[in-house]
């Protein structure tokens, strides 16, 4: 099983908005035989850590899945679990959207990225 964290993201207002209202999980299984298993954890950070998105994907083989999510917090955290036979050709990454749909590049992480936990 593998943990992968974005750890905190700052996403205070800027000229009035935030640059994040929506998070974007993308997630690819490049097996070609196995499938793989992914849960995402979703929490708004505002003085105490609130989950707010938990959601289980199962991943068949070379199957690629998007999630998008509401972001419009001051501060939010996601986690990622990756399991099952095709954990390590699972791979993650998040992008954070502004509210015209703009990926907000402040707010991009790619599996190599992401806090290993």
């Amino acid at each position: 099983m593998a943990i992968l964290s974005t750890g905190p993201i700052d996403n205070d207002p800027n000229v009035g908005a935030r640059p994040t209202q929506q998070v974007i999980v993308k997630m690819v299984n490049t097996d070609s035989i196995n499938s793989s298993l992914v849960l995402i954890e979703g929490f708004y950070l505002n003085g105490i850590r609130t989950l707010y998105v938990q959601e289980q994907v199962e991943l068949s083989p070379n199957e690629v899945e998007t999630r998008n999510y509401f972001a419009n917090f001051d501060a939010y955290e996601y986690v990622i679990t990756t399991s099952g036979p095709a954990e390590e050709s699972t791979e993650i990454s998040i992008w954070g959207t502004s509210a015209s749909g703009e990926l907000t590049a402040l707010h991009r992480l790619v599996s190599e990225e992401q806090l290993e936990e």
